[in-house]
């Protein structure tokens, strides 16, 4: 019994050896560049490295600094802004599209094609797109004081205390046809016994929903909140293309904090700290969706 476990080990070695062998060149290249840049990005980041990395370690300086400036500040309590609404809204009209597709509607592939259209933009063309969408002189606010309301004022972009609200109207646009894809895939996996049950039990359908078929998703709702997290933490292009920040600095978020510091002031020191500090939330999204999916397994 011993020899051939000893003998089906090597077995299970070199069971689909040519599909690992073709994997090493990914693996080598997640470790090297991905691991690799990640480290040293970090380790730089105890540095006071200007226009070229330097090895001279300052400590916390630059996360001392990095927790100073006003615009830091600023650009983590609009991440937190636009990150909450972005997340209740998306999961919300998400859910509430996919389940209105799901009735088996007519021409459910032209709505369910216009919906994910704004998906296939980039996001410096909806950012431009909503821009221009939302300029006070020919925008929304415009054509309606075009119909008669003279008194109606709608300009979020130039005004500092709702800008970001103005960058989450063109997030919201583009992202959630996607979620509404995804929910809607996994509306069709729930099994149809499932409703004609509840039917016969005289169960409405909003508790059906709420109580029997969002349980039932729990795996789609995971994978799509980590989804919105990582496109909340690097969301950059919207800001760019509608108000590059401004008015002042009042619309800032922390991946334009990066890239302003690292390659327009020339301070690579900075930049990797608050590229770290994006890593950390990161990784506060990530441990926990990893713990979800893997580790109740395990348990089960």
């Amino acid at each position: 019994m011993a020899g051939q476990a000893h003998t089906g080990r090597p077995n299970r070695l070199l069971r689909n050896l040519s599909a690992k062998i073709a994997a090493v060149p990914m693996i080598l290249t997640a470790l090297v560049i991905f691991l690799g840049g990640t480290i040293w990005t970090i380790v730089y980041s105890f540095t006071n490295s200007k226009l070229l990395p330097r090895a001279k370690f300052v400590g916390l300086d630059q996360y001392e600094r990095l927790w100073g400036t006003s615009r830091w500040l600023i650009s983590i309590e609009n991440l937190m802004i636009y990150g909450v609404f972005s997340l209740i809204f998306s999961l919300v009209i998400g859910f509430f599209l996919a389940a209105l597709l799901d009735q088996k509607i007519r021409y459910e592939d032209v709505f369910r094609t216009i919906f994910l259209y704004p998906f296939a933009l980039s996001f410096i063309v909806t950012g431009l797109v909503w821009q221009w969408l939302l300029n006070p002189d020919f925008g929304a606010q415009s054509v309606v004081r075009w119909l008669g309301w003279e008194s109606f004022a709608f300009n979020p972009l130039y005004d500092a205390d709702i800008v970001i609200y103005g960058i989450l109207i063109a997030g919201l646009w583009q992202g959630t046809g996607f979620i509404m894809c995804l929910m809607l895939a996994g509306l069709r996996g729930i099994d149809e016994d499932i409703w004609k049950a509840a039917r016969v039990d005289g169960i409405p359908m909003w508790k059906t929903y709420l109580f029997i078929i969002i349980p039932m998703m729990r795996p789609v709702f995971i994978t799509t909140l980590v989804i919105i997290a990582a496109g909340i933490v690097k969301v950059y292009d919207l800001v760019v293309a509608q108000t590059s920040g401004g008015p002042g600095n009042a619309s800032e978020v922390p991946a334009k904090y990066v890239y302003d510091y690292m390659f327009q002031a020339q301070n690579l020191g900075q930049g990797f700290a608050a590229s770290t500090m994006m890593l950390l939330s990161v990784l506060i999204v990530l441990i926990p969706w990893a713990y979800l999916e893997f580790g109740g397994k395990k348990n089960v």
